[in-house]
């Protein structure tokens, strides 16, 4: 089989299992979060107001990525943008918006938001291994991605690949959305994602805190993870109820 039909296959097959990596990488940067927190000098400035602010800084960092989606969903043509695992699907190309700048701004606000997460374990080798691991696993998925847009739409899909780089954004070329945003729409699709983000952010923060026996936990962790996870109650009750 020829590598450009390898990469192909790797990449649906990692598609439909793309929520994975997540957890792979949450669970060894929890240990190694563990690590930091039972050694009072593993990073400079641990345990001061610098740590303090740097966390915030790695939560901007995730926010960032989820604003990003938040934007992305709620301007998408319907049937495209979608959390569907079971093959490639699209209706249409879509080329405004964040897809004006990169043609994966999907997979830039998940790797903004994880790399918050990775941030928070304050270390570097641990930052550059997820950086590599999730260009590796992410390459694949967006040239299977791709080469099922250009079987489907042909040239005009290849008119908007060959001006929009592919995840570092170029913003000189931004198109104003031209579909309204979809409040909605957004609000659905990303209210796991708000949730997952302030959950690890404030979970990370706790088991830190009890394991050192400092008990100094960040209230404004704990804040966002209850408000997401009622806003995430209350979003299913009335999806439900419809």
């Amino acid at each position: 089989m020829a590598l450009q039909e390898d990469m192909r296959k790797e990449g649906n097959w990692l598609f439909k299992y793309r929520s994975y990596l997540p957890l792979f990488i949450l669970v060894i940067g929890l240990a190694l979060y563990i690590f930091k927190e039972l050694n009072p000098n593993f990073i400079l400035g641990q345990e001061t107001l610098y740590e303090y602010i740097y966390n915030f800084v790695c939560l901007g960092v995730g926010l960032l990525g989820l604003f990003i989606r938040f934007h992305v969903v709620g301007y998408a043509a319907e049937n495209t943008s979608g959390k569907n695992t079971a093959e490639q699907k699209a209706d249409t190309v879509n080329s405004t918006g964040f897809y004006s700048i990169v043609r994966h701004p999907l997979y830039l606000g998940n790797f903004l938001m994880w790399l918050g997460a990775a941030l928070l374990i304050a270390n570097i080798w641990f930052v550059l291994i997820f950086c590599l691991v999730y260009w590796v696993y992410y390459e694949r998925i967006m040239y299977a991605e791709e080469a099922y847009l250009r079987d489907k739409f042909g040239d005009k899909y290849l008119d908007w690949a060959n001006t929009v780089p592919a995840f570092f954004p170029n913003f000189k070329t931004y198109n104003k959305p031209s579909l309204n945003f979809n409040w909605e729409k957004a609000i659905k699709s990303e209210k796991n994602s708000f949730a997952a983000l302030t959950l690890i952010f404030c979970l990370f923060d706790i088991i830190g805190q009890v394991i050192s026996q400092r008990y100094n936990f960040n209230y404004v962790f704990i804040g966002l993870s209850v408000f997401s996870l009622l806003s995430y109650i209350i979003i299913k009750s009335l999806k439900s109820s419809k």
